[in-house]
């Protein structure tokens, strides 16, 4: 009887680690920051179809991820970019950021931003 009861309870295991799903993970982004973080600050951003961002800069870096929608995304010195739904950001820390335009003129832009501050920087910066 104790034999039957341990197979019993050996096919249950295997059936329910047969049932749970492996853990995946996919790297977005890797990069390397020029500060010591001492805080975060993590905003949840929605653009209206077709709007675009000034020219601007971030007094501290930001990494960030599109939630949902298409984006438009180019930092001085460097080419224009989509970044599509799922994609990672990375905003250098005082770098002019030309472009970040919603590419949709239908669908709004959601994504998350997150500031990586050292201080009490501001967020952004808009360049007149």
């Amino acid at each position: 009887m104790k034999s039957f009861i341990i197979a019993v309870l050996m096919l249950n295991s295997v059936g329910m680690m047969a049932q749970q799903k492996a853990i995946s993970r996919k790297e977005l982004l890797k990069t390397a920051l020029d500060q010591k973080v001492k805080s975060t600050e993590i905003q949840e951003i929605t653009m209206a179809a077709g709007q675009g961002a000034p020219e601007h800069l971030h007094p501290c870096p930001v990494v960030g991820i599109i939630n949902s929608g298409e984006v438009i995304f180019q930092i001085e010195g460097k080419e224009k970019v989509i970044l599509h739904e799922g994609d990672a950001f990375y905003e250098p820390k005082n770098v002019k950021i030309l472009h970040f335009d919603n590419a949709s003129a239908e669908k709004p832009l959601v994504f998350t931003a997150i500031y990586l501050k050292e201080g009490n920087e501001e967020n952004i910066k808009f360049i007149k």
